[in-house]
C-alpha cells in the first residue's frame, strides 16, 4: 500500500530539483524540457562538453547513444555525483554496458514520450537516497568496529599494566572517561598511543 505522505514528499522534492540535461538539442531534448517545466523543475541544457557540474545540481539526464559513448565527464563516478538518468537511443551491447557503468536506477527511452519521466525521476531519487543511507550505515558500522578494536586493545594494555581482569580494566577506563568528560574511545586512544611511545 502506497502511503500518501510519501508520495506527496517525493512530488514536492521533484518540484524543487535543479536538473542538468546533458543532451543534444533535438526533439527528445525539447520533450524532456517541456516535461520538466510542467513538473516545476529548474533545468538547463548543456551540450556537448561539461567538465564541472553546475553547483547545486540534483539530477542529470544524460544522452547515451553510439556517438556519445566516447565522451568523458570527469565528475562521473565521484562520491558527489548526483543521481543520473540515461536517455537511451539504441539498445545494443555497448549502450547497455554504458548504462550499467553509470549505476543508473532507471532509463528513458528515445523517442521520449509524454509519460515515463516522472516515474523515472521518482524511482531514481528514491533509490539514490536508499543507496546513500546504506553507504552511511556501512561507514558507521566500520567506525564502530574500529572503536571496538581500539577499546579491546586498550583494555588488554590496562590488564597487563595493572594486573587486573578485563571487566576491571574496562571499568577503570570508563571511570577515567567520565572524570575527564570524554568518550571511552578517546581514553582508549590515549592509552594505546602512550603504550606505543613507551614500547618505542
Amino acid at each position: 500500500m502506497i502511503k500518501p505522505d510519501i508520495t506527496l514528499s517525493v512530488l514536492k522534492d521533484i518540484r524543487e530539483l535543479s536538473v542538468v540535461i546533458l543532451h543534444p538539442q533535438d526533439q527528445d531534448c525539447e520533450e524532456i524540457s517541456a516535461q520538466l517545466r510542467r513538473l516545476g523543475c529548474n533545468y538547463q541544457v548543456i551540450w556537448p562538453t561539461l567538465e564541472i557540474l553546475p553547483s547545486g545540481t540534483d539530477l542529470v539526464l544524460l544522452a547515451v547513444r553510439p556517438e556519445t559513448l566516447s565522451m568523458k565527464y570527469p565528475w562521473l563516478g565521484q562520491p558527489s555525483t548526483p543521481p543520473l538518468i540515461p536517455v537511451v537511443t539504441f539498445e545494443n551491447p555497448l549502450t547497455v554496458t554504458a548504462v550499467l557503468q553509470l549505476d543508473a536506477f532507471a532509463t528513458i527511452a528515445s523517442p521520449v514520450r509524454s509519460a515515463g519521466l516522472l516515474t523515472a525521476i521518482a524511482v531514481t531519487l528514491s533509490q539514490h537516497r536508499a543507496k546513500r543511507m546504506l553507504e552511511r550505515y556501512l561507514v558507521r558500522l566500520e567506525q564502530k568496529h574500529s572503536h571496538v578494536q581500539l577499546i579491546e586493545r586498550a583494555t588488554q594494555i590496562v590488564m597487563a599494566s595493572r594486573g587486573v581482569d578485563q571487566p576491571s580494566a574496562y571499568k577503570m577506563m570508563r571511570s577515567q572517561a567520565m572524570a575527564k568528560r570524554e568518550s571511552i574511545e578517546s581514553i582508549a586512544r590515549e592509552i594505546v598511543k602512550a603504550n606505543e611511545v613507551l614500547t618505542f
